[in-house]
């Protein structure tokens, strides 16, 4: 497989993750547009309130197209880094976020309209606990039971979440409605 194949492939794949409706820029990296009208302030990392080292094997679709891709994912001590990797194991992105500050490396291959702050609030509406996400909704409430969440504006579920297994070491799945994406992330704690 040429190396364009996989580039064209990852760059696709982030932009479905990001949320490619760029128009609706958030006005800082502490509250993000996650769908009309719909912000998140992102909560301190440490209000995830554990520590936290996964590997992370994630899918992708927006509507017939499908992509996967690997991660890391670390939380400790009021910090929060992601590393993204393509399909040949070379380093896409980096975020390291701390609360108020986030610290991006990127590919030059990637694409500006790719949204980090977008990537850190569909992470925390997977697994920050739910009172951090309800406390940083506006726009919409969030309605959670036992193996879901949804983001719901008005008698609308804009993003649904679903959950088999532990956070850390089963599967998450995020479905944006309004921006047509899914994302399933199988996780696996490397420390326990």
């Amino acid at each position: 497989m040429s190396e364009v194949p996989a580039l064209r492939v990852l760059v696709i794949i982030l932009a479905v993750v990001v949320a490619a409706c760029a128009s609706q820029a958030p006005s800082s990296t502490e509250k993000v547009a996650v769908a009309a009208g719909v912000h998140l302030a992102l909560p301190a990392p440490d209000s995830l309130g554990q520590k936290v080292d996964v590997a992370q094997f994630l899918t992708a679709r927006h509507e017939r197209d499908l992509f996967v891709f690997e991660g890391r994912l670390i939380v400790e001590a009021g910090r929060l880094v992601l590393v993204g990797m393509d399909l040949l194991g070379r380093r896409a992105m980096t975020i390291r976020w701390t609360a108020g500050r986030m610290e991006v490396e990127r590919a030059p291959w990637l694409p500006d309209a790719l949204r980090p702050e977008n990537v850190l609030a569909d992470i925390i509406l997977l697994y920050w606990p739910e009172e951090s996400v309800r406390a940083g909704l506006s726009g919409a409430g969030l309605v959670a039971g036992n193996g879901f969440r949804s983001v719901r504006r008005g008698d609308e579920d804009v993003i649904t979440m679903t959950y088999d297994g532990a956070p850390w070491s089963g599967v998450a799945k995020l479905v944006n409605r309004e921006r047509r994406y899914e994302i399933e992330v199988r996780s696996q704690a490397l420390h326990p």
